[in-house]
């Protein structure tokens, strides 16, 4: 039974007083910013080594998802700590979140697991989050059971068609309408994060599909996240009519929809 725990508030951290530090010479402020530098390196040096990144067991690491044929994905079950290396000292990148900017239960798509030498396992995800193409390690107890799709969707902004491929043979494909030179639909490797019904009468047509995509502007509610959803200027497509979401034409927003699974990964290029 998956379950939600709710993190405690994280403690108030001590407000410093200020302090002057009075210098004789720019060069000591030049030595000091180059042994802080080296104190922060060395730091994230020893946590990667302690995770293994530098001289690694192969054997400690098993690929979840390759992105193309079998991927899986899960719901977060705590909001985690989202570590650079999988190790509990490595600097933190972010944190784990239960939902969506829409509110729907939020979705991690699982790349790798890692046991450290204390035996505890780790998943590297992808993280919907600003900016583009960010990943990073959790507890695998952080995150729920693991979904399986073996599809991927392919959206090529120059020839403005997509095309969903499952066990890799193709089972749809559209022309579609991407985001404006000024407002453009971002390249990269994303997954499905949710599906929701828009209201009657807006912008997207009967169907919407949130990415972990995010653009610099988006029609999209909440701001900025990448979505695959209809049109009501179906003229527009194929072209590059959007603030960077990906438009379809109804009939092929409805077929689509019937075949597009969450968690599915979304290749943008």
């Amino acid at each position: 039974m998956n379950r939600r725990v709710r993190a405690s508030p994280a403690p108030r951290r001590p407000q410093w007083g200020h302090t002057t530090v009075h210098v004789r010479s720019p060069s000591i402020i030049a030595l000091a910013a180059f042994f802080l530098a080296w104190a922060l390196s060395a730091g994230e040096t020893r946590a990667a080594s302690s995770a293994g990144t530098g001289a690694m067991d192969p054997a400690a690491f098993t690929k979840l998802s390759d992105e193309w044929m079998l991927s899986r994905w899960a719901n977060p079950e705590a909001e985690s700590t989202v570590h650079r290396y999988p190790a509990r000292g490595a600097r933190k990148v972010g944190r784990l979140r239960f939902d969506t900017e829409d509110g729907v239960s939020e979705v991690y798509l699982a790349l790798r697991e890692y046991t450290d030498p204390s035996g505890r396992v780790w998943t590297e995800v992808r993280l919907p989050a600003r900016p583009n193409g960010q990943k990073g390690w959790v507890p695998r107890a952080a995150l729920g059971e693991y979904q399986v799709v073996r599809s991927v969707l392919r959206i090529d902004r120059r020839s403005k068609r997509a095309k969903l491929i499952r066990r890799g043979e193709v089972i749809w494909r559209a022309r579609v309408g991407v985001g404006k030179p000024s407002t453009p639909t971002p390249a990269g490797r994303f997954y499905v994060r949710e599906r929701l019904i828009p209201a009657d009468g807006t912008i997207y047509g009967k169907l919407a599909f949130g990415l972990s995509a995010y653009a610099r502007v988006s029609e999209w509610p909440g701001g900025g996240v990448v979505g695959v959803h209809g049109t009501n200027q179906p003229a527009l497509i194929p072209g590059s009519p959007s603030s960077g979401c990906i438009r379809l034409r109804a009939d092929d927003l409805r077929q689509l929809g019937r075949l597009l699974e969450i968690g599915t990964p979304v290749w943008i290029t």
